[in-house]
């Protein structure tokens, strides 16, 4: 038997709980376990399932082999790292000790999250990702897009955008193979590093028409926010993260994704042009 038939574990049986189920990375993370042949148990507030409610947690952990934790809102805020801590021991205690935790590349304040869930007992791994390329696509900056206008404190530094599919798999493949990546951090980073403006550059000549990008300090985006109606907690929040991270310290790529598929990483480009020929950004 070689060393890589070893360490794989068999997906036939293996249930998977999968939080944020129905987000950005946990909607992708549950479509591509359930391809891999594992059993997914989604954990969404539609399912009976809280962050905020830890009576939720049992029903929705027990006889699970793993899970995959996505705290709601952002790692790093200030009420991730006691539930990240308490969910993680509740699980060890129900005999789930395989814990995938998604974090935040060179966000310090995500370290507390990352620290809560190491000292659960559980066999954890850190996915520590680079900003998305699917925050181009799905959510808040969509409409600035379409309208030939991302307004966003990103500066003019540079950031390796992750595909969240690669994300995706790279955790699959992290919780098929048995404890290789048990107590391991992994920064998941695309192949190239590109400014926000260089990205919406890429958009622009996916989609065919020309879009602006203005760079604004992250506390102008944050007012922008709260005249929308985000409220004043995720606001500030928000505003955290990005001062915290969008100094240029993310600029190099890893990699880690290439280390554990066994492939590169999908290209911005081909995102950009999957994305247009969707009809991502139409009006």
């Amino acid at each position: 038997m070689t060393e890589n038939m070893a360490n794989t574990v068999s997906t036939q049986d293996m249930t998977v709980v999968v939080t944020g189920a129905s987000g950005r990375t946990g909607g992708r993370v549950a479509r591509a376990a359930a391809a891999a042949g594992l059993t997914v148990r989604p954990a969404s507030r539609a399912r009976g399932f809280d962050w905020e409610d830890p009576t939720t947690w049992a029903r929705t952990l027990r006889d699970a082999d793993a899970a995959y934790l996505v705290f709601p809102s952002d790692v790093g805020a200030p009420a991730a790292a006691e539930a990240v801590g308490a969910i993680a021991r509740e699980a060890v205690g129900l005999g789930v000790r395989r814990l995938v935790l998604l974090s935040a590349r060179g966000a310090e304040l995500a370290v507390p999250a990352e620290e809560a869930l190491k000292s659960s007992g559980a066999d954890w791994t850190v996915v520590r990702a680079s900003w998305f390329m699917q925050n181009f696509s799905e959510g808040p900056l969509v409409e600035g897009l379409r309208q030939g206008e991302l307004v966003f404190p990103g500066g003019e530094v540079r950031e390796p955008f992750v595909d969240v599919r690669d994300i995706a798999d790279v955790v699959v493949a992290v919780l098929t193979s048995g404890e290789r990546y048990a107590g391991r951090t992994l920064e998941l980073t695309g192949a190239r590093s590109l400014t926000w403006r260089e990205a919406v550059g890429e958009i622009s000549e996916a989609v065919g028409t020309k879009c602006a990008y203005t760079p604004v300090p992250a506390r102008a985006y944050g007012e922008t926010l709260a005249g929308f109606g985000v409220p004043a907690e995720e606001v500030e929040a928000l505003v955290e993260v990005f001062e915290d991270t969008l100094d240029g310290r993310n600029a190099h790529a890893t990699d880690e994704v290439r280390q554990v598929l066994g492939r590169e990483p999908r290209d911005f480009g081909e995102f950009a042009r999957q994305a247009a020929a969707e009809g991502t950004w139409e009006v």
